[in-house]
């Protein structure tokens, strides 16, 4: 759950304004401005990155992560390269500040788990929310190993009702997801629950990445949503959940606008604002 593999969408056509990243020209031009890996070019260009083993423990080359540590094998390479979903690192560049609290709904392996913890520095709080047994390990790794105490790790999914529910694995970790074909049982939590007991902060921020689940998560986190009003980073995957999001969140009074340049009815990458 939560990240995943770079694809073959064109960046935006509009220059980035110098003040709003941190990235290092020369990890970008290594590894952002490569063809896509799909192509025959693209992957000629990408074979030395093969010859890494997969166990190394790599510094992140760019970006606000600069100097963390990645364990190469754990996901793309551009993690530590720094490239990997460079427009979402800019949008939360601009929206995480110093003392917020995050919900990372989905965290994978971590990689948004570590910008949010770098966002909002020691005062900050992060919680992280990952069920998958085989992310888990990398995401604990990149947490500890990079001495992130301001996160927190629940080893649960996220839904409407609390409980346990069936885990469909996939070859790609990112791409798992709640489902009744899955055959790994795991920990199922809702946000309203968690912050009505007092278990966890309320969020300023919410990234929300779940493989189809994201209603789920959303209805069991409203009285939460109407009372913190956080900012949402939505990730959708569906037009059917993409269009039920977008009329929840109008309904709760929130301002949606698309993060990938495309039309918001198309977009599945989700900047919910509350109005």
């Amino acid at each position: 759950m939560g990240e995943r593999p770079e694809s073959g969408r064109k960046p935006p056509a509009c220059p980035l304004p110098p003040d709003l990243h941190s990235f290092n020209k020369g990890a970008l031009i290594m590894a952002g401005a490569l063809p896509n890996e799909q192509t025959r070019l693209g992957h000629w260009l990408r074979l030395p990155l093969r010859l890494i083993p997969p166990s190394a423990n790599m510094p992140i080359l760019a970006g606000p992560l600069r100097g963390l540590r990645w364990t190469v094998g754990s996901h793309t390479h551009g993690c530590w390269l720094g490239s990997y979903e460079k427009a979402n690192q800019i949008h939360w560049e601009r929206h995480l500040k110093p003392g917020m609290a995050v919900f990372d709904i989905g965290a994978n392996v971590g990689f948004y788990t570590l910008l949010a913890s770098v966002l909002v520095g020691p005062s900050g709080r992060v919680v992280a929310f990952e069920p998958l047994p085989r992310n888990l390990g990398f995401l604990h790794g990149h947490v500890s190993r990079n001495r992130r105490d301001n996160v927190r790790i629940i080893e649960a999914a996220v839904a409407e009702v609390p409980g346990e529910a069936t885990f469909e694995d996939v070859a790609h970790g990112s791409m798992a997801r709640l489902s009744t074909r899955g055959s790994i049982r795991v920990k199922v939590v809702a946000l309203d629950d968690l912050t009505d007991r007092g278990e966890i902060p309320e969020p300023q921020m919410m990234k929300i990445d779940v493989e189809g689940a994201e209603i789920e998560v959303l209805k069991g986190a409203t009285r939460l949503i109407q009372r913190a009003r956080p900012t949402l980073f939505l990730s959708t995957h569906g037009a059917d959940v993409h269009a039920a999001c977008l009329t929840l969140l109008g309904g709760w009074g929130y301002r949606c606008t698309a993060m990938d340049n495309e039309p918001i009815e198309c977009s599945r990458e989700v900047l919910a604002v509350p109005g």
